[in-house]
């Protein structure tokens, strides 16, 4: 008998998001990790410091009936959610070569029903994800009615101080205080409200290989309210 794995569920500073963490999700990881191994990975636009490839959200079935269990009972998503994307994502890129987009927390969406879904296939040696909130606004969510605010803030906030340095965030900045950090760990499932500022921490000095086997490798899901 397969025994399922059992989800830990956390809150994310002052706002109280949900954030869920469950470990040993896939009962083959890796079998994951030589299928990345095997595909062809490309850039994905200006935000992500890396490549991906595609992959079928199919590999999510199965543990589908609790994923549907958290999102209704954790997200409120009674009526279940869509597929956006999939993909294997490999951090590739140097940290003195990262855009100034990539040295900030970021938020995928503006949008309470876009779920992220971060699967690790890689050790503790990788960092993991922090979450965070803006000094200034204290915002830890960027919704509809704060997109405004934000935005107007942090370029003021740039212009006046300048960018920060080339480098990946791994904790506190004058500009964003890290509020929480999930820890990568093989096989461990992260999920969260895509609104959420939130930035891979990727410690200093690891050399980020584009091996499949080797490297950073996730799985990013992302999920839209029906």
């Amino acid at each position: 008998m397969i025994i399922a794995p059992s989800p830990t569920i956390g809150r994310l500073g002052h706002e109280g998001e949900p954030i869920v963490v469950i470990d040993g999700f896939s009962s083959d990881p890796s079998a994951l990790v030589e299928d990345a191994a095997s595909r062809a990975f490309t850039p994905l636009g200006p935000h992500y410091p890396g490549v991906r490839a595609p992959l079928a959200g199919k590999y999510l079935s199965e543990r589908m009936d609790l994923l549907q269990r958290l999102l209704a009972d954790v997200f409120g998503l009674r009526n279940g959610a869509n597929l956006l994307e999939c993909n294997f994502s490999l951090v590739t890129t140097p940290p003195e070569s990262l855009g100034l987009t990539q040295r900030l927390p970021h938020f995928d969406a503006a949008d309470p029903g876009r779920i992220a879904v971060l699967h690790y296939l890689c050790g503790s040696e990788a960092g993991g994800t922090g979450f965070y909130r803006h000094r200034s606004t204290g915002f830890e969510t960027v919704s509809p009615s704060r997109m405004e605010d934000y935005s107007g803030m942090l370029e003021a906030e740039l212009a006046q101080r300048g960018a920060p340095e080339a480098g990946y965030m791994r904790g506190d900045t004058s500009l964003f205080e890290q509020t929480y950090r999930v820890r990568a760990a093989f096989n461990r499932l992260v999920i969260y409200r895509g609104w959420t500022l939130h930035t891979g921490l990727i410690p200093e000095g690891h050399p980020l290989p584009d091996d499949p086997r080797a490297g950073r490798l996730t799985i990013n899901t992302f999920l839209q309210a029906q």
